[in-house]
């Protein structure tokens, strides 16, 4: 059995969690709160050096971290992850997006507004993240236009990854409103079995 150390309210740790139960993959959660200093401990750093959640550890006591390589790893073989070579590369590409362009974002905009207290001068960065998201965000409703999905026009790995933190982006002061074929899309993947919510 994977052990999965994460906290229960990000959203990278949510998409480890998000993945093994829709695959259902048996697995023992460990919550680590970041915040608290639990991943700087001596203990947690040999197994991420990085001192981040998620973090695995394997059935051979072997450790693997980030979350989107975490995913790839689980899906290797299965449904999630498609086996034709060009739509895993598309795969791929949108999960190196949701990293690049979106996550940093997306989900910083949300721990700023979500965990921070109001008086925080981080809230002086929303301006640039919102616009930097948006622009993530007009991405996604193109592609999704013309797609159901982010790969191979099936759910996967791919849609996982987006999922995590675009569909709690108003936590982050982003109006999806303004994404009709996102809406449609976040219906979608909450219509696939086993979703849980975040949290």
């Amino acid at each position: 059995m994977i052990t999965i150390y994460g906290m229960s309210d990000s959203g990278n740790c949510y998409k480890v969690k998000l993945a093994v139960e829709q695959l259902r993959i048996p697995y023992r959660w460990v919550e680590v709160n970041s915040a608290k200093g639990e991943t700087r401990t001596p203990e947690f750093l040999a197994r991420n050096p990085n001192g981040k959640v998620p973090t695995i550890t394997l059935e051979d006591g072997s450790h693997l971290a980030e979350s989107n390589a975490i995913l790839h790893y689980l899906a290797h073989g299965t449904p999630l992850l498609p086996a034709e070579r060009l739509a895993q590369a598309r795969a791929l590409q949108w999960m190196f997006f949701e990293q690049y362009s979106h996550e940093p974002y997306i989900a910083v905009a949300r721990f700023i507004l979500y965990y921070l207290p109001p008086e925080t001068p981080r809230r002086a960065d929303l301006p640039r993240l919102h616009e930097r998201g948006y622009q993530a965000l007009g991405v996604m409703e193109q592609h999704l236009a013309t797609e159901p999905f982010f790969a191979g026009g099936r759910y996967s790995i791919a849609d996982i990854a987006l999922y995590a933190y675009t569909h709690c982006a108003a936590d982050g002061g982003f109006d999806l409103g303004r994404y009709p074929e996102i809406e449609r899309w976040l219906e979608r993947v909450r219509r696939e079995p086993g979703h849980l919510p975040l949290g």
